[in-house]
C-alpha cells in the first residue's frame, strides 16, 4: 500500500495518474447523487429520483470491482490506509511541507470509503422504503442516509479544496484531465478508454429504458 509522495529533489513532469473510467465514475457519480437529492421531494419526480438511486448502485459496483483490478492509483490496496498513516498526514497538514501523494491523500481515501458506503446505504434502505408495506422507519432511515452523504459530500469539497491550497495542485482540475505533477515514473501507462466509453453508454441506456417505461 506504498503510495508514492513527491519529492521536491526529485524531477517532475504531467503524469497520468486516473484512467478514464475512475474519472468517468466519479462525475457520474456526482451527477447522480446530486440529481437524486434535487429530485427527492414530491411525486412527479419520483421516477427519474429511483432511476438516479439505481445508476449510483451500479456505479459504486463498478468502483468496488476496478478498486480490485483497476489501475495502480484505482485500487483499494494503494489507497485505503492504517489510522496511524491517516494521522501523521493530518498532523502534517500542520507544517510548512505537507506530505504529498500521487494518487488519493490518506483524508481523501476515508472520504471516498465513506461516500461509497453512504451512497450505498442510502440507496438500499430507499429500496425498502419502496415496499407496500415498508414502515415509516425505512423512509426515515433513507433520509437520515441521504443527509449524512449530503454532509460528507460537502466535508469532501471543502477538504478539495484545502487540500489543493496546501499542496499547490489543482485537485479538481486532475480528476477532470487525470494528470498530476510527478516523478515519470509514478504515472500509469494505460487510460481504458474504451471502458469508460462501456460506463457511459450503459448508463445512459439503463436510464433512457427506464424513463421511457
Amino acid at each position: 500500500m506504498n503510495n508514492p509522495k513527491t519529492d521536491n529533489l526529485t524531477p517532475t513532469t504531467s503524469v497520468k495518474v486516473w484512467d478514464w473510467p475512475v474519472r468517468v465514475f466519479h462525475w457520474t457519480l456526482a451527477a447522480s447523487v446530486f440529481g437524486a437529492y434535487m429530485t427527492g421531494e414530491g411525486e412527479a419526480l419520483e421516477r427519474l429520483h429511483q432511476v438516479l438511486g439505481w445508476v449510483a448502485a451500479g456505479l459504486i459496483g463498478f468502483r468496488v470491482v476496478w478498486g480490485l483490478i483497476g489501475t495502480r492509483y484505482a485500487r483499494f490496496s494503494e489507497f485505503v490506509r492504517s489510522p496511524k498513516v491517516v494521522w501523521a498526514y493530518m498532523k502534517s497538514l500542520r507544517s510548512a511541507h505537507p506530505q504529498q501523494f500521487v494518487g488519493h491523500n490518506p483524508v481523501g481515501a476515508v472520504a471516498v470509503l465513506l461516500l461509497m458506503g453512504l451512497t450505498s446505504l442510502t440507496v438500499y434502505t430507499g429500496w425498502l422504503a419502496l415496499a407496500d408495506d415498508a414502515s415509516e422507519w425505512f423512509e426515515e432511515s433513507h433520509e437520515m442516509a441521504a443527509m449524512a452523504l449530503i454532509g460528507i459530500v460537502v466535508v469532501h469539497v471543502i477538504g478539495v479544496v484545502w487540500s489543493s491550497r496546501s499542496h499547490g495542485e489543482n485537485l479538481v482540475k486532475a480528476m477532470l484531465t487525470g494528470r498530476k505533477t510527478a516523478s515519470p515514473e509514478a504515472g500509469i501507462h494505460r487510460n481504458w478508454g474504451v471502458l469508460a466509453w462501456a460506463i457511459v453508454l450503459a448508463v445512459a441506456w439503463f436510464v433512457f429504458l427506464q424513463l421511457r417505461a
